[in-house]
C-alpha cells in the first residue's frame, strides 16, 4: 500500500472516533480563541488555521485561555525561528541524519505516522542542526496531519547502545520544550525501546522536563521481556514493523533516495498550500 493510501486510511480511522466535544462546540472554542488572538490571525493565517487552533485546544483540555497563551508564545517563536521555511535542502549531512531520525514509511494499527529515532547512532552535526532537523519533521507532521482529531504520531526511539553522550540533558530539555509547547497534540505515544539500566538514573532527572500528559504517553519496551513486547504488538502490525523493533518485516529497509524524494515532494506541497492560504 502506498504512503498516500495509508494516510487516507489513517484519516478515515481517526474521523470515526468521537471527539470529546461536538463539532459545533469545537468550532465555538476555535472562534473564541481566534477572537482572543486578534490581529495575529492576519499575520500568520496559514499557521493559525482552525486545525492548528483545534490542536492546541485539544492539548490544553479545551481551555481557550491556555490554548491562546500557547499559540501567542508559539507565534513569537515562529517569527524568530521560521520553521515553515526549513526545507530538505537546508538540512546538513542528511544521509546520516535521516538514518538517525526519520519518518517511517509505515503506519501503526491506528493509522498514525511513526517517527523513528536511532539514538545510539552518532550524529555528524551540531546540536543546533539536530534541533533544526527535529523541527523540520514536526512541521512536516503538523502540516500533513492538519485534519486529525487525535494525537497522530508514534515516537519510536531505539535506545540500544545508548550512553549519556547520546542525548545530553540540555538537548533533552530543549527537545521536550519544543514538542510540548510549540507542537502540542502531535505525539500520541513515545516508546523508548530497550534503554540500558543506566538510563533509569537519566530518566529520573529528564522526566522533570516532561509534562504530566506527556509522561502518560511514555511506554518503555524491553526486547528481552515478552510481556513488555506486547505493547509493540498492540500498537503495530508486526508484519509491517521492522525487525529491529520486534517486527517481522524484512522489507522495511531505509532507502535514503526514496526518502529524500518523499520529503522534497512534501516541501513543495507545503509551499503550495502556504501560497494558497497566505503566510
Amino acid at each position: 500500500m502506498s504512503y498516500q493510501l495509508m494516510k487516507k486510511a489513517r484519516s478515515e480511522a481517526t474521523q470515526q472516533k468521537a471527539p470529546s466535544l461536538s463539532l459545533e462546540q469545537q468550532q465555538e472554542k476555535i472562534n473564541e480563541v481566534r477572537g482572543l488572538l486578534g490581529s495575529l490571525t492576519e499575520e500568520m493565517p496559514s499557521f493559525l488555521s482552525d486545525a492548528t487552533i483545534r490542536r492546541f485546544l485539544r492539548a490544553r483540555n479545551w481551555s481557550t485561555e491556555q490554548a491562546t497563551k500557547g499559540l501567542k508564545e508559539t507565534v513569537k517563536w515562529r517569527r524568530e525561528y521560521r520553521p515553515d521555511a526549513i526545507s530538505w535542502e537546508d538540512l546538513a549531512e542528511m544521509e546520516n541524519e535521516a538514518r538517525r531520525t526519520h519518518v517511517a514509511d509505515y503506519l501503526d494499527k491506528n493509522g498514525r505516522s511513526v517517527l523513528v529515532v536511532n539514538l545510539p547512532m552518532k550524529s555528524k552535526v551540531s546540536v543546533k542542526e539536530q534541533i533544526k532537523h527535529l523541527v523540520y519533521l514536526l512541521e512536516y507532521f503538523a502540516t500533513n496531519s492538519a485534519d486529525e482529531q487525535d494525537d497522530y504520531v508514534v515516537w519510536l526511539i531505539d535506545f540500544r547502545g545508548w550512553s549519556i553522550s547520546s542525548t545530553p540533558l540540555s538537548t533533552t530539555r530543549e527537545t521536550m520544550h519544543i514538542i510540548q509547547n510549540y507542537y502540542p497534540g502531535v505525539i500520541a505515544v513515545a516508546i523508548p525501546f530497550h534503554p540500558p539500566r543506566i538510563f533509569e538514573s537519566f530518566w529520573k532527572i529528564a522526566k522533570n522536563f516532561v509534562q504530566p500528559n506527556m509522561k502518560e504517553k511514555v511506554k518503555f519496551v524491553y526486547a528481552n521481556k515478552p510481556e513488555s513486547l506486547k505493547i509493540i504488538a498492540d500498537i503495530f502490525d508486526l508484519d509491517t514493523l521492522e525487525l529491529s523493533f520486534g517486527g517481522r518485516s524484512t522489507s522495511a529497509i531505509f532507502d535514503i533516495n526514496k526518502y529524500a524524494e518523499r520529503m522534497i515532494r512534501a516541501d513543495k506541497m507545503r509551499v503550495t498550500s502556504k501560497d494558497t492560504n497566505g503566510k
